[in-house]
């Protein structure tokens, strides 16, 4: 899988010049993705000669997409061993859920009704791209378009620390995330189902129902992977 050679996601420097992402970005950006994909597992070594080879890059870029990723919690260095997919222990897991769990629900109760319908608009456009994302059956873009809309919905209550509390957590909660859709698409649900999952809670949140709403996302069974014994984690 060499490294896409358009400036699709290209964006304009401080001149208003476009410049499209370089090696290092598109390298860590497809290593993100095949990470949140599970095609790389967690604890698992990144080697960087086949890396090289499937993405089309020297080792120079490579180690500091690397780098990027560590500095991001998907990866870890360990020193004369190399690179792994970062892993994270049962109670890592347990803190991270639960307290995202507040953080929703506190969203919730604060922010339904929502008063002013463009304050959706970006949990709409989330929830589109991850249909996208399901079609393509580009299980990592999938996660990360997940991940915006959950927080776009923590948007709604207005509520600045709240937010930039949510966005501290975003790298674990993708890791979760990730290992979720992984659960249930092998055991529950496909990609398009995990979608519309999603979309009943944002219609719930439209509704001004907060109970409604607040009782989905009570079920909306984003710690599916917890209950699964060792395949979930896969």
């Amino acid at each position: 899988m060499a490294l896409p050679s358009s400036s699709r996601n290209a964006t304009p420097d401080t001149s208003g010049r476009v410049q499209a992402p370089s090696l290092v970005a598109l390298a860590a950006d497809a290593i993100r993705k095949k990470i949140l994909a599970g095609e790389l597992k967690p604890g698992e070594q990144l080697r960087e000669e086949p890396l090289t080879v499937e993405l089309d890059v020297s080792r120079a870029p490579l180690r500091e997409a690397l780098r990027a990723l560590e500095n991001e919690g998907l990866v870890v260095a360990r020193p004369r061993r190399g690179s792994f997919v970062a892993t994270l222990t049962d109670h890592d897991v347990y803190e991270i859920m639960t307290l995202r769990s507040a953080l929703e629900r506190m969203a919730f109760e604060l922010g339904i009704p929502v008063v002013d319908p463009d304050v959706l608009v970006p949990a709409r456009e989330a929830l589109e791209q991850m249909a996208r994302c399901a079609r393509d059956e580009d299980r990592g873009a999938l996660v990360q378009a997940g991940y915006d809309f959950h927080f776009a919905l923590i948007r709604i209550a207005g509520h600045r620390r709240l937010e930039a509390t949510y966005a501290a957590l975003q790298q674990q909660l993708l890791v979760c995330m990730s290992r979720n859709l992984i659960a249930r698409e092998r055991f529950y649900e496909d990609l398009e189902e995990n979608v519309n999952r999603h979309r009943r809670l944002l219609s719930l949140v439209e509704s001004g129902n907060v109970d409604a709403a607040l009782a989905e996302l009570a079920v909306h069974g984003e710690h599916t992977f917890r209950n699964i014994p060792s395949s979930g984690t896969a």
